[in-house]
């Protein structure tokens, strides 16, 4: 008796310290307590999948690049264009100075003002614009695909994170359910006891049971809260108090896939998944990237054109017809602007004879980046054939193992009823009829487990077979 006693001690000390932590945990996370009132919202998993693929920070990020990409093609498009530029420039010429109008060196102070446009523009450069051109459609490509392997990997971390707060919480209630349960049986049992039918050590025994039962729910609340934040910061939600999910999941095939063999699996996969898009496009901007720099072998030829005129808003000095020099002002700035235009114009041709082995080696470094991008498509079909393998195989084992825990439950549920009515015509004492009530506690767990993890492991393949969680827009 001392030492059930003892044990009921133990037990409620420990259920004490974890009422604290979970109280402490509680606070750390939202800063006030999630409570037992009815939750305003209840998120079915399509729509947590949508809102995260709208709200993530991860997928806005790779939004951004698809801009940046966008952005990029303008620029490679605006190679083809002329460039023209305009300029402009007024000066004060102070001591011995040439006259710009006249060329006589003279000392005065003058100003001058010109204007000029120039405009060039590339004939030939060995298709670099080209190619350049066609490489940035392709990384367009490449960053769209970035953005849509984003969105799966997130849609499937959104199926997880919902799969394990269902978990959780049937877990949970099955917890509940059994404190209820004990405490039926202790407020029966005191009564047993008074009448004295059973033993007052029978009774230390049942207590201590209700202890463990509470750790069991401290235990199973904080699991359940930290799952529920984890979803949370996944959909990018700034309010938690009322999140919770819909419990509307259970454990089927819906669409028959472990009725495919994984070869058919791995031959759809390979038509649909999007690393092996990401990888060939990558490879092909790997192809333009040696096309460009063997373009820097090639002579270039361009074309310019430069106009220009300048005035003096210097005085004159002019000779008369008896040669005697006279001083008038500047002729109006309008008209030295038209007498004093040029224009000059023409092409340039420009022949690479050695640039320190530059170009050369720009071409060797682009072929071995295009050789690793060979190696990693290779290595992602491998990849992919290898996951769609383990997959299968994982989500066969995992409806075996949930079968088999069916089973063991079913056992363990007849065992605990037969241990039921031996304790209540008083052939089974309470603390073997606690241990039957412990495996059947251990067989639901254990259910529960491996239910959700076949649900999600079935989620993988029909993920590497084409089916989405939920249907991703274009945008």
């Amino acid at each position: 008796m001392l030492n059930l006693r003892g044990s009921f001690a133990v037990l409620h000390s420990k259920y004490m310290k974890i009422n604290k932590i979970n109280s402490l945990v509680f606070a750390m996370l939202f800063g006030f307590g999630l409570s037992g009132q009815a939750q305003t919202k209840q998120w079915t998993l399509e729509e947590c999948v949508r809102y995260a693929l709208d709200n993530n920070i991860t997928i806005k990020n790779s939004e951004l690049d698809v801009q940046n990409a966008e952005i990029n093609k303008k620029d490679a498009f605006g190679r083809y264009l002329p460039s023209v530029n305009g300029n402009a420039s007024h000066s004060w010429n102070i001591g011995l100075n040439q006259d710009v109008t006249t060329g006589v060196l003279r000392n005065q102070t003058t100003q001058y003002s010109s204007v000029g446009l120039n405009a060039g523009v590339d004939i030939y450069k060995g298709l670099q614009n080209q190619n350049t051109y066609r490489r940035t459609k392709l990384a367009i490509i490449a960053s769209q695909y970035q953005l849509l392997k984003m969105q799966e990997d997130v849609s499937l971390n959104v199926a997880n994170a919902f799969l394990q707060i269902l978990g959780y919480k049937e877990d949970l209630k099955i917890k509940t359910e059994q404190l209820a349960i004990d405490e039926k049986r202790l407020k029966r049992s005191e009564e047993m006891v008074s009448a004295g039918t059973i033993p007052r050590g029978d009774l230390f025994d049942l207590k201590a049971t209700i202890a463990t039962d509470k750790q069991n729910i401290a235990v199973s609340e904080n699991n359940l809260l930290i799952s529920k934040l984890s979803l949370a910061q996944l959909l990018q939600l700034k309010e938690f108090a009322d999140f919770d999910v819909v419990d509307d999941t259970n454990a089927k095939d819906e669409n028959n896939i472990m009725a495919q063999s994984p070869i058919d699996i791995y031959n759809k996969a390979k038509e649909t998944r999007t690393e092996l898009k990401l990888a060939q496009t990558n490879l092909e901007i790997a192809e333009k990237n040696v096309a460009i720099a063997k373009g820097a072998f090639q002579p270039t030829l361009s074309g310019f054109y430069g106009f220009n005129t300048r005035a003096s808003y210097s005085d004159q000095v002019k000779f008369d017809s008896n040669n005697q020099p006279y001083t008038v002002g500047p002729d109006p700035l309008f008209q030295q602007f038209s007498d004093n235009k040029g224009h000059n114009f023409g092409l340039q041709l420009n022949v690479p004879i050695f640039n320190g082995f530059s170009v050369r080696n720009n071409v060797e470094r682009n072929k071995v980046s295009l050789e690793k991008s060979k190696i990693d498509l290779e290595q992602k079909s491998l990849d992919l054939q290898r996951n769609v393998y383990t997959a299968f195989t994982n989500a066969k084992g995992a409806l075996n193992t949930y079968e088999a825990a069916t089973v063991t439950l079913e056992a363990r549920q007849q065992a605990y009823n037969y241990a039921k009515e031996k304790y209540d015509v008083g052939l089974m004492n309470s603390f073997d009829f606690t241990q039957a009530q412990t495996l059947l506690t251990n067989a639901q767990s254990e259910v529960i487990r491996t239910k959700y993890d076949y649900i999600f492991k079935i989620k993988i393949l029909e993920f590497y077979f084409g089916i989405p969680i939920v249907p991703i827009p274009a945008k």
